[in-house]
């Protein structure tokens, strides 16, 4: 679907709602960075101090060689520290939507590590996608592959979506595979909250966002000052939900369409799921994967497991 066509269906349910896909264009993504640098959003911080261990560790649980599969695979940033360590990694196939972005990524990858076979792919890697042949597996030397997807992304998934998407990249990824995954993990509310409710407001104006790009591409009239940025966490389906709050009565034009809005009503925009180690080994044995080993922060904020 389109982005109209998601906001009409979107605007028109109730509750109301709005893909968070549509956070992220140039400015989205440069609010997301700066949240990233926030003392209160935890996640980030806690899993780029965390890998430097697992990737220290991982060869002792994979195989003699392997190919490296990062879904949706953004800035890179992540992937370095494995590299780095890793004697076993010998290909790497970066994923994403964003086909200018991975290869410059994938470029500037590629010269600092000369020795690795780079291949990235284009695609939505929420689907089953058919990898890249590599010239490390020529002669029909198939190399077994390790999925990677770091960060709190799977958090974004309805615990269905988590399930599916975890099918398809088993698929995707063929026999013999493995998959080392981030994992934000469930602790106590008030930080959670506060991860999402930061003092300087950099995530209210994330969330904003959202309307801002609907003003500019999809010729609405939003008024972000007639809205707020509320995020709560919802104990019952363990997730934070992000909000925007209609402050008053009133409509908005979307097309030939009037979306009325009451005041308090609220347009939900994202859900971060938060997991713990009995609802994450039941979503991972759903998809057909086994646990195999868990790296966790010395805090208990996040998590990498491996999954085979």
């Amino acid at each position: 679907m389109s982005f109209y066509q998601d906001a009409v269906t979107g605007l028109n349910s109730q509750p109301k709602w709005l893909s968070p896909k549509y956070f992220y264009d140039a400015r989205g993504s440069h609010y997301f960075d700066l949240i990233c640098k926030l003392d209160e959003y935890y996640p980030y911080r806690t899993e780029m101090a965390l890998l430097p261990t697992v990737a220290e560790e991982l060869d002792q649980w994979l195989p003699k060689q392997v190919v490296i599969v990062e879904f949706g695979a953004g800035s890179l940033h992540k992937i370095r520290p494995l590299l780095s360590t890793s004697q076993a990694i010998r290909g790497f196939i970066p994923i994403d939507i964003s086909a200018e972005h991975l290869h410059n990524a994938g470029a500037t990858l590629q010269q600092e590590f000369a020795q690795l076979e780079v291949k990235p792919a284009v695609g939505d890697f929420t689907q089953t996608l058919q990898l890249p042949h590599l010239e490390l597996e020529k002669d029909n030397q198939r190399i077994p592959k390790l999925g990677f997807f770091p960060g709190s992304t799977l958090g974004n998934f309805t615990p269905d979506e988590a399930r599916e998407f975890l099918r398809n990249a088993r698929q995707s990824l063929g026999p013999d595979s493995m998959f080392l995954l981030g994992v934000d993990t469930q602790q106590d509310i008030a930080t959670i909250e506060r991860a999402y409710n930061d003092a300087k407001g950099v995530t209210a104006s994330f969330n904003k966002n959202i309307l801002v790009r609907m003003n500019r591409e999809l010729s609405t009239n939003f008024k972000l000052d007639q809205f707020s940025h509320r995020a709560i966490f919802n104990r019952q389906h363990s997730r934070i939900e992000m909000h925007l709050v209609s402050d008053i009565e009133q409509q908005v034009t979307l097309g030939d369409k009037q979306i009325r809005f009451a005041r308090g009503e609220s347009i939900h925009t994202e859900n971060s799921y938060k997991y713990t180690p009995a609802t994450l080994a039941a979503l991972v044995e759903s998809a057909g994967w086994q646990l195999q080993h868990t790296w966790q922060a010395p805090s208990a904020a996040f998590s990498e497991v491996l999954l085979h």
